[in-house]
């Protein structure tokens, strides 16, 4: 596409939590794939530690974005379609239930059949530099993973209270990372330039003055302190460049609605285009052919 870089600065990426809102994550990632921009050193929590892992590990946002494909049910596929999706029934069976454990769910299997697409065991193999945030779940403490295992640090990371099973490691209890630090641009202090992607979103009820049920009251609590958290490090640390998709009306397991967070995510990857040009990080001619 003749799309060149100027100069070597240094980029760093901070991918943040927010379940399946986390997929608006991918056409970003596709569009620095488009451009021809490495990042230096990438950052995740919950969502953002997973889509950070396969990208570091020389995941493209393209191969992403079609292994989501081959996973999900669409709103516009049959029964008999969805079973002809091969890989659908895996979801079945990442679903290791775990009452009385802390958590609805292990998450093994999901982390089991991440490491099949990456081939990868500890940080140090990975081609990008990834460092994944984590709470220390008995001090209320950030953990910053970066060393070693890679798969357990990950699942710490998404490690969302009361959905999946707290994970042990290096003597501490640990559990989301957003509870401490939801989009963690703040560890990309050896960058030239941080961008911080928050796939938060916006809660918005079904019809107006509605009272959340138990398990969106509980949710949105947790969304709210997050929300907090990153306004509260934007003021201290601001990033070179932040991006937040105005993501609406999905909840944090509706990865089906993939193709709609997509969607909702295209007018602020077109941002970070002009952002980058702004910042002299590639030259202002360049386009992309578009990732809806």
């Amino acid at each position: 596409m003749g799309i060149s870089r100027m100069g070597k600065k240094k980029i760093g990426l901070a991918l943040g939590g927010g379940g399946a809102k986390g997929l608006a994550h991918v056409p970003m990632l596709e569009a620095l794939d488009e451009l021809g921009i490495r990042p230096h050193r990438i950052t995740g929590t919950s969502i953002g530690s997973i889509l950070g892992m396969l990208y570091a590990s020389g995941i493209s946002g393209t191969r992403i974005r079609e292994g989501v494909r081959r996973m999900i049910i669409s709103k516009d596929d049959s029964f008999r379609d969805s079973l002809k999706k091969r890989d659908v029934l895996r979801w079945f069976e990442f679903l290791d239930v775990e009452f009385g454990r802390g958590g609805l769910f292990k998450g093994d299997k999901f982390i089991e059949f991440l490491y099949k697409q990456m081939d990868k065991h500890t940080f140090e193999e990975l081609e990008t530099p990834l460092r994944v945030v984590a709470t220390d779940f008995w001090t209320s403490e950030q953990v910053v993973l970066a060393e070693g295992d890679l798969l357990s640090a990950v699942k710490a990371s998404m490690g969302l209270p009361g959905v999946f099973t707290p994970v042990k490691r290096d003597g501490r209890v640990l559990i989301d990372g957003g509870g401490v630090n939801p989009v963690p641009h703040d560890l990309l202090e050896d960058c030239d330039i941080v961008i911080a992607i928050d796939v938060m979103g916006q809660m918005q009820p079904d019809k107006p003055g509605q009272i959340p049920n138990l398990v969106r009251a509980v949710l949105g609590t947790f969304d709210i302190m997050q929300n907090s958290i990153i306004a509260a490090k934007r003021q201290l640390t601001p990033p070179d460049i932040y991006i937040r998709p105005m993501i609406v009306g999905i909840d944090i397991l509706d990865f089906h609605k993939a193709d709609e967070v997509y969607a909702q995510a295209a007018p602020e990857r077109d941002r970070l285009v002009e952002e980058l040009k702004r910042l002299g990080v590639v030259e202002t001619s360049a386009t992309l052919a578009g990732g809806g």
